[in-house]
């Protein structure tokens, strides 16, 4: 299941929501050199989380295979900041594609929900909370973890607590049947954190590259824990109010 959007307008232009897309792809365009071999590999060995570096269970210069003739050599020096500079980090043209559409479905009315700065704190704050979760629990892991996935389940997760019944319009794709679906966004994010659970689960402990499921889950998690403390009770309201009129073709989302 894809989503399309959401049923859900906002009261105020999500600035910071815009803001950090320009950021990821900003990064993506002069950082990573929109994917070309070399700055792609030195963008992911200076600035990644490698978890046995960060938590120091890997011997400095280890190495860590990234392509052909590439390599990481894991470190001692200090790494503290690679839990947030990872998450502005992407391995390929869809990867980031993918997160920023996550990221401009859910963002805008998580934002709406607290206010442009303490949303951005929320953000980096699920992001860290992700990445530290995947470090701890692959505490000797030497495969670099990059995406924005981990903060975004963080706004996914505040997403269904705020809104768990606002409708989600979806693609739905079966081998070669396509159909369009509307359903409630606990529906299709519970889906999502279920599949991320079932899919940690089945491939914990195995090497290789692949998906940091353990991020997703942690961040979604760190979401809906700390939504309770960024938001803001009468934006809420005011938010809610917004959507009842929408339904009733009332309201026009100034965000679009």
């Amino acid at each position: 299941m894809f989503p399309l959007r959401d049923d859900n307008p906002t009261l105020r232009t999500p600035v910071v929501t815009y803001g950090l897309i320009v950021a990821n792809v900003l990064v993506w365009v002069l950082v990573q050199g929109m994917g070309a071999d070399v700055p792609l590999a030195h963008s992911i060995c200076n600035l990644a989380l490698i978890p046995g570096e960060f938590l120091h269970t890997l011997p400095a210069g280890t190495p860590v295979p990234m392509g052909p003739g590439i390599a990481c050599i894991v470190s001692d020096a200090p790494s503290w900041y690679k839990p947030l500079s990872s998450m502005f980090l992407h391995g390929s043209w869809m990867h980031l594609i993918g997160n920023m559409w996550f990221l401009h479905i859910f963002g805008n009315n998580v934002e709406d929900s607290q206010g442009r700065g303490r949303f951005l704190v929320f953000y980096l704050l699920c992001g860290i909370a992700a990445a530290l979760t995947q470090a701890f629990l692959d505490p000797r892991g030497n495969l670099p973890m990059v995406g924005a996935s981990g903060a975004i389940g963080g706004v996914m997760g505040a997403y269904v607590v705020l809104y768990p019944r606002v409708q989600i319009h979806m693609f739905v794709f079966l081998f070669i049947f396509i159909t369009r679906i509307v359903v409630p966004a606990y529906f299709m994010l519970g889906y999502w954190f279920v599949l991320q659970l079932l899919s940690g689960w089945m491939t914990y402990g195995q090497g290789g590259g692949g998906t940091a499921f353990g991020a997703h889950v942690g961040g979604f998690l760190a979401g809906v824990v700390l939504i309770f403390f960024f938001r803001d009770r009468a934006m809420v309201a005011a938010h809610r109010a917004g959507a009842h009129l929408f339904r009733r073709g009332q309201f026009r989302d100034p965000a679009y």
